[in-house]
């Protein structure tokens, strides 16, 4: 600037054109380029910089909270497995139980039939745990939001796995009727 230019002196680049401005907050390097009249491309080269900054599992912040959250329902969901997996392998024990509690005088035609039934179940509930358990350490390992995987792993394995354990029970046409009874009388 002159002496004699009338403009009162610029303060934080007021006048700076939009291109300057850019190189500037882009990359501060620039600024001494700018300030020396040389471009700001002929200053860095373009294979230094990368376009666009990487983001690495390394960069996400820890969840402390949602890692032992994450923790304490896969916990949970093991002790529940391990407690009911080997219940349902009795498909007959499992409907006498249910019966008592809803306070139904019924009992299955054939229970050992339905030992498949009940396979199945466990099957469902040891297999989803195993599942759950394994996408949740690799989201805890990328450093995601965790805690929400366990949830819905044991919410739907618990939903399957009681489906097929109700299934023999409603095809049993004695039980069936036992248990309308009760409910509608």
């Amino acid at each position: 600037m002159s002496d004699t230019d009338p403009r009162p002196r610029p303060q934080y680049g007021e006048y700076a054109t939009a291109e300057e401005q850019q190189a500037r907050i882009a990359r501060p390097d620039a600024t001494d380029a700018l300030s020396a009249g040389v471009s700001p491309e002929a200053s860095t080269p373009r294979d230094r910089m990368p376009a666009v900054p990487p983001t690495t599992s390394a960069a996400r912040p820890t969840r402390t909270a949602d890692r032992v959250f994450a923790f304490v329902l896969l916990g949970y969901g093991l002790l529940t497995v391990l407690a009911a997996a080997p219940q349902m392998l009795d498909v007959g024990a499992f409907a006498q139980t249910l019966f008592q509690t809803l306070g139904v005088d019924a009992q299955l035609a054939d229970p050992d039939s339905l030992r498949g039934w009940g396979v199945a179940g466990a099957s469902v509930l040891v297999i989803g745990w195993l599942l759950t358990a394994w996408f949740s350490w690799r989201s805890l390992a990328a450093r995601r939001l965790t805690w929400w995987i366990p949830l819905v792993g044991g919410i739907l394995c618990n939903f399957v796995s009681g489906t097929l354990m109700v299934i023999p029970i409603m095809n049993d046409p004695v039980a069936w009727e036992a248990l309308q009874r009760t409910v509608s009388g």
